[in-house]
Protein backbone atom coordinates (compact mmCIF):
# COMPACT_ATOMS: atom_id res chain seq x y z
CA UNK A 1 0.00 0.00 0.00
CA UNK A 2 1.04 3.63 -0.33
CA UNK A 3 2.82 5.23 2.60
CA UNK A 4 0.39 6.48 5.21
CA UNK A 5 0.42 10.19 6.11
CA UNK A 6 1.57 10.92 9.66
CA UNK A 7 -1.43 11.13 12.02
CA UNK A 8 -0.67 14.74 12.96
CA UNK A 9 -0.43 16.00 9.38
CA UNK A 10 -2.12 19.38 8.99
CA UNK A 11 -5.37 19.22 7.10
CA UNK A 12 -5.88 15.52 7.66
CA UNK A 13 -9.54 14.79 8.05
CA UNK A 14 -11.27 11.50 8.77
CA UNK A 15 -15.04 11.27 8.50
CA UNK A 16 -16.71 9.20 11.19
CA UNK A 17 -17.24 9.12 14.94
CA UNK A 18 -14.49 7.95 17.26
CA UNK A 19 -11.94 8.67 14.55
CA UNK A 20 -8.93 8.74 16.86
CA UNK A 21 -9.64 5.31 18.29
CA UNK A 22 -10.37 3.78 14.90
CA UNK A 23 -7.25 5.33 13.39
CA UNK A 24 -5.16 3.76 16.13
CA UNK A 25 -6.83 0.39 15.53
CA UNK A 26 -6.06 0.64 11.82
CA UNK A 27 -2.40 1.42 12.52
CA UNK A 28 -2.19 -1.68 14.68
CA UNK A 29 -3.95 -3.72 11.99
CA UNK A 30 -1.64 -2.42 9.26
CA UNK A 31 1.37 -3.37 11.34
CA UNK A 32 -0.08 -6.82 11.84
CA UNK A 33 -0.78 -7.10 8.12
CA UNK A 34 2.82 -6.20 7.34
CA UNK A 35 4.15 -9.16 9.28
CA UNK A 36 1.40 -11.66 8.53
CA UNK A 37 2.08 -14.01 5.66
CA UNK A 38 -0.59 -13.66 2.95
CA UNK A 39 -2.82 -16.65 2.64
CA UNK A 40 -3.28 -18.05 -0.83
CA UNK A 41 -4.55 -21.60 -0.67
CA UNK A 42 -6.41 -23.80 -3.09
CA UNK A 43 -10.10 -23.44 -2.36
CA UNK A 44 -13.32 -25.19 -3.27
CA UNK A 45 -15.28 -21.99 -3.60
CA UNK A 46 -18.62 -21.48 -5.27
CA UNK A 47 -18.15 -18.54 -7.60
CA UNK A 48 -20.74 -15.77 -7.50
CA UNK A 49 -19.99 -13.40 -10.32
CA UNK A 50 -21.28 -12.24 -13.64
CA UNK A 51 -19.61 -13.73 -16.69
CA UNK A 52 -16.28 -11.92 -17.16
CA UNK A 53 -16.68 -12.29 -20.88
CA UNK A 54 -19.93 -10.33 -20.90
CA UNK A 55 -18.83 -6.94 -22.20
CA UNK A 56 -22.15 -5.19 -21.56
CA UNK A 57 -21.24 -3.90 -18.11
CA UNK A 58 -19.67 -0.52 -17.33
CA UNK A 59 -17.05 0.17 -14.67
CA UNK A 60 -19.79 1.20 -12.24
CA UNK A 61 -21.38 -2.17 -12.89
CA UNK A 62 -19.92 -5.48 -11.86
CA UNK A 63 -17.37 -6.42 -14.49
CA UNK A 64 -14.71 -5.44 -16.98
CA UNK A 65 -15.64 -2.92 -19.66
CA UNK A 66 -12.48 -3.26 -21.80
CA UNK A 67 -11.82 -5.86 -24.52
CA UNK A 68 -10.70 -9.22 -23.14
CA UNK A 69 -6.92 -9.65 -23.26
CA UNK A 70 -6.17 -5.99 -24.01
CA UNK A 71 -3.58 -4.52 -21.58
CA UNK A 72 -5.47 -1.29 -20.95
CA UNK A 73 -4.23 -0.91 -17.38
CA UNK A 74 -0.84 -2.62 -17.70
CA UNK A 75 0.09 -0.43 -20.69
CA UNK A 76 -0.70 2.83 -18.89
CA UNK A 77 2.55 4.56 -17.77
CA UNK A 78 0.57 6.47 -15.15
CA UNK A 79 -0.12 3.13 -13.46
CA UNK A 80 2.86 0.86 -14.15
CA UNK A 81 5.52 3.45 -15.02
CA UNK A 82 8.36 2.22 -17.22
CA UNK A 83 6.91 -1.29 -17.14
CA UNK A 84 4.05 -0.12 -19.37
CA UNK A 85 6.31 -0.84 -22.34
CA UNK A 86 6.40 -4.52 -21.30
CA UNK A 87 2.62 -4.90 -21.56
CA UNK A 88 1.50 -7.81 -23.71
CA UNK A 89 -2.01 -8.28 -25.04
CA UNK A 90 -3.79 -11.45 -26.12
CA UNK A 91 -6.35 -11.32 -28.91
CA UNK A 92 -8.72 -14.27 -28.31
CA UNK A 93 -9.50 -14.37 -32.04
CA UNK A 94 -5.85 -14.70 -33.08
CA UNK A 95 -4.47 -18.29 -33.11
CA UNK A 96 -0.91 -17.08 -32.46
CA UNK A 97 -2.07 -14.99 -29.51
CA UNK A 98 -3.97 -17.97 -28.14
CA UNK A 99 -0.82 -20.06 -28.31
CA UNK A 100 1.08 -17.29 -26.50
CA UNK A 101 -1.72 -17.11 -23.93
CA UNK A 102 -1.48 -20.87 -23.34
CA UNK A 103 2.28 -20.60 -22.73
CA UNK A 104 1.75 -17.66 -20.39
CA UNK A 105 -0.89 -19.50 -18.38
CA UNK A 106 1.36 -22.54 -18.15
CA UNK A 107 4.23 -20.42 -16.79
CA UNK A 108 1.85 -18.59 -14.47
CA UNK A 109 0.49 -21.83 -13.02
CA UNK A 110 4.02 -23.14 -12.43
CA UNK A 111 4.89 -20.10 -10.27
CA UNK A 112 7.60 -19.14 -12.75
CA UNK A 113 6.71 -15.45 -12.41
CA UNK A 114 6.78 -15.37 -8.62
CA UNK A 115 4.72 -12.68 -6.88
CA UNK A 116 5.25 -9.95 -9.49
CA UNK A 117 1.84 -8.25 -9.51
CA UNK A 118 2.18 -6.87 -13.05
CA UNK A 119 3.11 -10.27 -14.48
CA UNK A 120 0.31 -11.86 -12.49
CA UNK A 121 -2.13 -9.49 -14.18
CA UNK A 122 -0.64 -10.57 -17.51
CA UNK A 123 -1.28 -14.17 -16.51
CA UNK A 124 -4.86 -13.28 -15.61
CA UNK A 125 -5.30 -11.67 -19.03
CA UNK A 126 -3.95 -14.81 -20.68
CA UNK A 127 -6.43 -16.95 -18.75
CA UNK A 128 -9.34 -14.76 -19.82
CA UNK A 129 -8.24 -14.63 -23.46
CA UNK A 130 -7.85 -18.40 -23.55
CA UNK A 131 -11.33 -18.88 -22.09
CA UNK A 132 -12.86 -16.43 -24.55
CA UNK A 133 -11.00 -17.89 -27.52
CA UNK A 134 -11.92 -21.49 -26.71
CA UNK A 135 -15.30 -20.66 -25.20
CA UNK A 136 -14.70 -23.01 -22.29
CA UNK A 137 -12.86 -23.01 -18.96
CA UNK A 138 -12.17 -26.72 -19.35
CA UNK A 139 -10.80 -26.34 -22.87
CA UNK A 140 -8.65 -23.42 -21.72
CA UNK A 141 -7.12 -25.46 -18.91
CA UNK A 142 -6.46 -28.38 -21.25
CA UNK A 143 -4.86 -26.08 -23.84
CA UNK A 144 -2.55 -24.63 -21.19
CA UNK A 145 -1.32 -28.12 -20.38
CA UNK A 146 -0.65 -30.39 -17.43
CA UNK A 147 -0.63 -28.75 -14.04
CA UNK A 148 -3.21 -26.13 -14.98
CA UNK A 149 -6.59 -26.70 -13.35
CA UNK A 150 -9.98 -25.41 -14.39
CA UNK A 151 -10.28 -23.67 -11.02
CA UNK A 152 -6.98 -21.85 -11.60
CA UNK A 153 -8.05 -20.59 -15.02
CA UNK A 154 -11.49 -19.60 -13.77
CA UNK A 155 -10.43 -17.53 -10.79
CA UNK A 156 -7.69 -15.66 -12.63
CA UNK A 157 -9.96 -15.00 -15.61
CA UNK A 158 -12.34 -13.43 -13.07
CA UNK A 159 -9.54 -11.15 -11.85
CA UNK A 160 -9.03 -9.96 -15.43
CA UNK A 161 -12.78 -9.28 -15.51
CA UNK A 162 -12.68 -6.92 -12.53
CA UNK A 163 -13.58 -3.27 -13.22
CA UNK A 164 -10.71 -1.03 -14.24
CA UNK A 165 -11.02 1.08 -11.09
CA UNK A 166 -10.07 -2.00 -9.06
CA UNK A 167 -7.52 -3.45 -11.48
CA UNK A 168 -5.56 -0.20 -11.40
CA UNK A 169 -4.94 -0.64 -7.68
CA UNK A 170 -3.74 -4.18 -8.35
CA UNK A 171 -1.38 -2.94 -11.06
CA UNK A 172 -0.01 -0.29 -8.70
CA UNK A 173 0.71 -2.91 -6.09
CA UNK A 174 -1.83 -1.47 -3.64
CA UNK A 175 -4.10 -4.53 -3.76
CA UNK A 176 -2.42 -7.94 -3.81
CA UNK A 177 -3.40 -10.17 -6.75
CA UNK A 178 -4.16 -12.92 -4.23
CA UNK A 179 -6.65 -10.54 -2.60
CA UNK A 180 -8.09 -9.61 -6.00
CA UNK A 181 -9.06 -13.27 -6.52
CA UNK A 182 -11.37 -13.02 -3.53
CA UNK A 183 -12.70 -9.59 -4.50
CA UNK A 184 -13.75 -11.19 -7.78
CA UNK A 185 -15.87 -13.70 -5.88
CA UNK A 186 -18.16 -10.86 -4.78
CA UNK A 187 -20.59 -9.11 -7.12
CA UNK A 188 -22.24 -5.71 -7.27
CA UNK A 189 -21.56 -2.81 -4.91
CA UNK A 190 -19.98 -5.00 -2.19
CA UNK A 191 -17.20 -5.80 -4.66
CA UNK A 192 -16.13 -2.16 -4.66
CA UNK A 193 -16.61 -1.84 -0.92
CA UNK A 194 -14.36 -4.82 -0.25
CA UNK A 195 -11.67 -3.62 -2.66
CA UNK A 196 -11.58 -0.12 -1.25
CA UNK A 197 -11.69 -1.40 2.34
CA UNK A 198 -8.30 -2.95 1.62
CA UNK A 199 -6.97 0.51 0.83
CA UNK A 200 -8.58 2.33 3.74
CA UNK A 201 -8.77 -0.42 6.34
CA UNK A 202 -5.57 -2.38 5.84
CA UNK A 203 -7.32 -5.73 5.42
CA UNK A 204 -5.11 -8.80 5.03
CA UNK A 205 -5.64 -11.41 2.32
CA UNK A 206 -6.93 -13.76 5.00
CA UNK A 207 -9.55 -11.20 6.04
CA UNK A 208 -10.54 -10.45 2.44
CA UNK A 209 -11.08 -14.14 1.78
CA UNK A 210 -13.20 -14.54 4.91
CA UNK A 211 -15.30 -11.44 4.17
CA UNK A 212 -15.94 -12.57 0.59
CA UNK A 213 -17.24 -15.90 1.89
CA UNK A 214 -19.42 -14.21 4.51
CA UNK A 215 -20.92 -11.78 2.00
CA UNK A 216 -21.71 -14.62 -0.40
CA UNK A 217 -23.43 -16.38 2.50
CA UNK A 218 -25.70 -13.35 2.89
CA UNK A 219 -23.96 -11.28 5.55
CA UNK A 220 -24.07 -7.48 5.00
CA UNK A 221 -20.59 -6.30 4.11
CA UNK A 222 -20.79 -3.35 6.51
CA UNK A 223 -21.32 -5.81 9.35
CA UNK A 224 -18.40 -7.98 8.23
CA UNK A 225 -16.13 -4.93 8.04
CA UNK A 226 -17.26 -3.56 11.39
CA UNK A 227 -16.30 -6.83 13.05
CA UNK A 228 -12.76 -6.16 11.80
CA UNK A 229 -12.70 -2.53 13.00
CA UNK A 230 -13.16 -1.09 9.51
CA UNK A 231 -15.85 1.57 9.18
CA UNK A 232 -17.66 1.56 5.86
CA UNK A 233 -17.32 4.92 4.14
CA UNK A 234 -14.44 6.19 6.27
CA UNK A 235 -11.54 7.61 4.29
CA UNK A 236 -8.69 9.93 5.27
CA UNK A 237 -7.98 12.86 2.95
CA UNK A 238 -5.39 15.65 3.05
CA UNK A 239 -6.83 19.10 2.29
CA UNK A 240 -5.14 22.40 1.45
CA UNK A 241 -4.99 24.72 4.45
CA UNK A 242 -7.66 27.10 3.20
CA UNK A 243 -10.07 24.31 2.26
CA UNK A 244 -9.53 22.58 5.58
CA UNK A 245 -10.22 25.74 7.59
CA UNK A 246 -13.31 26.59 5.53
CA UNK A 247 -14.67 23.05 5.90
CA UNK A 248 -14.29 23.12 9.65
CA UNK A 249 -15.67 26.67 9.88
CA UNK A 250 -18.80 25.87 7.88
CA UNK A 251 -19.40 22.63 9.73
CA UNK A 252 -19.28 24.52 13.02
CA UNK A 253 -21.57 27.33 11.83
CA UNK A 254 -24.08 24.87 10.34
CA UNK A 255 -23.96 22.56 13.37
CA UNK A 256 -23.11 19.57 11.22
CA UNK A 257 -20.36 17.03 10.76
CA UNK A 258 -17.66 17.90 8.18
CA UNK A 259 -18.35 14.55 6.56
CA UNK A 260 -21.91 15.63 5.74
CA UNK A 261 -20.61 18.65 3.85
CA UNK A 262 -18.02 16.57 2.02
CA UNK A 263 -20.60 13.90 1.11
CA UNK A 264 -23.04 16.50 -0.23
CA UNK A 265 -20.34 18.25 -2.25
CA UNK A 266 -19.04 15.00 -3.72
CA UNK A 267 -22.54 13.81 -4.61
CA UNK A 268 -23.12 17.03 -6.56
CA UNK A 269 -19.70 16.72 -8.22
CA UNK A 270 -20.28 13.13 -9.32
CA UNK A 271 -23.71 13.99 -10.72
CA UNK A 272 -22.13 16.70 -12.88
CA UNK A 273 -19.61 14.18 -14.20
Amino acid sequence: MLAERPPDAFGEFTHGEGEGIRRQKRRVRRHRAAVEQPVDVATRETFYYLDPLDMSMTDRGADREDPIGKPVVRSDPAVTGERAAEAVGFDPDDPDDLEAAARTVREFASDAIGDDHVLMLRGAAACAALVRGLDSYTAAAERAGDGVSVAFVRKWARVHALPQSIRRHVARGEIAPSAAKHIARVSGEPRYVLAFAILDGGLTVREVRAIASEVNDGRPIAEALQERDVTLGEVTVALPEGTYVELRRRASIENTDPGEIVAEALSAYFKEK
